[in-house]
């Protein structure tokens, strides 16, 4: 669950803000400040600025049909798809696939991660490499609206925020369709079942087949 188990810092633009946290739910709430103290400091050679608190890598490639809303960096390579609706507090990686009507709210995302096809992404974090399938989504609103806790067996960790979305570690793959609910955490190198609906922690190098069958992925 601590922010050095799943994630590679080498590979964000946010490892200032990271770096700070034990856990990486702790950095949600200074990911917009994040960007409005790093968004001024991008060389103007490589970056345009076309709206206000909005940095866009120039060799980046942003649909018409997108709409991004600052505060937001997009980084180098990255490819922003037709009608994608990016609400701010967005920092973008390098090289990275945001899709056609995905949405983005409050969330890192690494560099390489792909979220291309009709993804809800609010109030996460996405490590290197990380993949979410076709119409996968982040649930970052308990239904109770209660505080978010998360939930590791018998461990629980009080967030102390309404809303937590997902934390996925570097190079973690969820399947199409899946709803990653409030406060779950996967870790480094697992995998999501299609059509999962997954809560609490998943540890990392694991398969997540249903809530109670998650193996190793040694074991296969």
């Amino acid at each position: 669950m601590r922010t050095a188990e799943l994630y590679d810092l080498s590979h964000t633009a946010a490892a200032p803000l990271l770096e700070k946290t034990e856990y990486p739910w702790e950095a949600l709430a200074g990911i917009g400040d994040l960007i409005l103290s790093l968004g001024p400091t991008l060389p103007e050679a490589e970056y345009d600025h076309p709206a206000e608190d909005v940095w866009i890598a120039k060799d980046a490639t942003v649909f018409a049909t997108a709409y991004i809303k600052g505060p937001c960096i997009i980084g180098h390579g990255t490819e922003v798809r037709q009608c994608a609706f990016i609400r701010g507090n967005a920092l973008v990686g390098e090289h990275c696939v945001v899709g056609n009507s995905t949405e983005l709210k409050n969330v890192i995302l690494f560099d390489n991660v792909q979220v291309p096809h009709y993804n809800y992404v609010g109030d996460s974090i996405l490590g290197y490499k990380a993949h979410m399938g076709a119409g996968s989504i982040t649930s970052n609103v308990k239904s109770d609206k209660a505080l978010v806790v998360i939930h590791n067996g018998k461990e629980d960790i009080p967030t102390g925020r309404k809303k937590v979305g997902a934390m996925l570690g570097d190079r973690v793959e969820v399947g199409c369709g899946s709803v990653l609910n409030p406060g779950t955490v996967i870790g480094r190198d697992s995998s999501i079942y299609p059509l999962s609906s997954v809560r609490g922690v998943v540890p990392a190098g694991s398969i997540f087949k249903e809530q109670n069958n998650i193996v190793p992925k040694t074991l296969l």
